[in-house]
């Protein structure tokens, strides 16, 4: 007579991965643009479809490439290249403030490798086990023989439970490992990553997995984002994992590019948006911005001009304390006499980028094109 008795003990294991619904909604945009641009910013903009391969398992994605993502040719080399590296299997870092679209890129990048997905945040509170996994209690397996009557033998055999994370996911089934915000998790918790990505080997804890080490599948990619190191919440990286990457810096757009992407994300006219950007981008460099705003700024004022057709000019006190509204948390003005100087210091640029009487389609305000 044989009876097995399962019994599971401990905390299951924390999950840090990122549910994504699929969002099938069309883009807020207007006219002949569509939602969805590199500067967006987060992982619902990042996503055009996704379905789940429930073969692969219940954490793993396929992502459809976006169609509707603004391109020129800065945008389309970053893509090209990005995307021949990690052909090659070498894995990739996007770096940059927020509001550049890192994972915008990110999961774009992915899509096009044409693998399920698998995702994954960063976190302070991260450990390697949210990486690779853990036990997650024991199971137990006993034996009891009464084949001769009058004698009893019992033989119990225990072993531990493990529960695969993502990284050890991606690894194994050869998936696209997509880590947004890598460094927001201590450094110690990404030490796992620094053999997969050199030696494409997977090294568990001993005594934890049957297997000590798992070799990667061929097709296991990863891409990696970040903020800079003066975020606040931000770990350094460590170098060994730097050297092991290519990292691509997404600070340097230039203004035609932030043109076309605010005007891909509000729908609003290429001069309107043109004075926008340009307002945003000398208010960027001045001296005393605490927290340079990003191009997330350009496309909330231009989502809102385009919504309640504003004027984006100096004269309609609508757009002016709208731009007030979005960046004056900017500065840093703890006192009132900053204040004072920081709004005088923003009208002077409004009324410079958008002067009174300019009106969409007039290129002759400094903001406009020729």
């Amino acid at each position: 007579m044989t009876a097995n008795k399962d019994r599971e003990g401990g905390a299951e294991l924390r999950s840090n991965r990122t549910a994504i619904a699929a969002d099938g909604r069309s883009g807020a945009a207007q006219g002949r643009y569509q939602n969805g641009e590199p500067g967006s910013g987060g992982l619902r903009s990042a996503i055009d479809r996704l379905s789940p391969r429930p073969e692969a398992g219940k954490d793993a994605w396929s992502l459809m490439p976006r169609t509707d993502l603004f391109e020129n040719p800065q945008l389309t080399s970053i893509g090209d290249r990005a995307l021949l590296y990690l052909n090659a299997g070498i894995p990739i870092h996007l770096r940059g403030p927020a509001g550049t679209g890192k994972t915008t890129i990110a999961m774009q990048l992915a899509a096009r490798l044409g693998r399920p997905a698998v995702l994954l945040t960063g976190d302070d509170s991260l450990t390697p086990a949210h990486l690779v996994g853990r036990e997650t209690g024991t199971k137990s397996k006993q034996v009891v023989d009464r084949y001769v009557h009058s004698v009893r033998k019992v033989e119990t055999e225990t072993a531990s439970m493990w529960s695969d994370a993502v990284l050890t996911q991606a690894v194994v089934e050869g998936l696209t490992f997509v880590y947004d915000e890598f460094t927001r998790s201590p450094p110690q918790a990404n030490n796992p990553l620094l053999s997969v990505v050199e030696e494409r080997i997977l090294v568990f804890p001993a005594g934890t997995r049957k297997e000590r080490l798992v070799r990667a599948h061929p097709e296991f990619r990863a891409i990696l984002t970040s903020n800079p190191e003066e975020y606040a919440g931000v770990s350094r990286p460590q170098d060994a994992l730097l050297d092991r990457v290519i990292t691509f810096d997404l600070d340097d757009y230039d203004r035609e590019t932030e043109i076309g992407i605010v005007a891909n994300r509000s729908g609003l006219e290429d001069d309107a948006v043109a004075r926008i950007v340009d307002l945003v981008r000398a208010f960027r460099r001045w001296p005393k911005v605490h927290h340079p705003p990003s191009m997330r700024s350009a496309i909330m004022i231009a989502r809102v001009v385009a919504r309640e057709s504003l004027q984006v000019t100096a004269d309609d006190p609508r757009f002016v304390r709208l731009c007030i509204d979005v960046l004056a948390a900017k500065a840093k003005a703890t006192h009132r006499d900053d204040r004072d100087q920081f709004a005088a210091m923003l009208l002077r640029l409004i009324h410079h980028h958008c002067p009174a009487g300019a009106i969409d389609g007039d290129a002759s305000g400094p903001g406009g094109r020729s």
